[in-house]
């Protein structure tokens, strides 16, 4: 069982930047992917980036592109989200995730291990 702990989360200016960091309780081979997910009051749970543990390949939203950065400390069982230029619709509680599936995906049933989360704040 890998357990998830999300930290980093705060209140920052429209604009500002923020770093999420997700540590794993433990490194398994059974994890091939780590993702960050958001849920705002009123929508839908919402994929923004993941990292291959394998192999460093990254993957983002349409929506994060060029904001946001996915990275990783394999030796530290440890995720991070760089978030730049951050705007107040993306206020909400960002998820860590974890997947045993073997492929690249943005569906959260597809991960199988969560954070219990970190609330991220934009204010105008």
């Amino acid at each position: 069982q890998v357990q998830l702990v999300e930290s980093g989360g705060g209140l920052v200016q429209a604009g500002g930047s923020l770093r999420l960091s997700c540590a794993a309780s433990a490194r398994t081979s059974s994890i091939y992917f780590m993702g960050w997910f958001r849920h705002a009051p009123g929508k839908e749970r919402e994929f923004v980036a993941a990292r291959s543990w394998k192999s460093d390949s990254t993957f983002y939203a349409d929506s994060v592109k060029g904001r946001f950065t996915i990275s990783g400390d394999n030796a530290r069982n440890t995720m991070y989200l760089q978030m730049d230029s951050l705007k107040p619709e993306e206020t909400a509680v960002y998820y860590c995730a974890a997947s045993r599936t073997r492929y690249y995906s943005k569906r959260s049933s597809e991960y199988h291990y969560w954070g219990k989360g970190t609330q991220v704040t934009v204010y105008s």
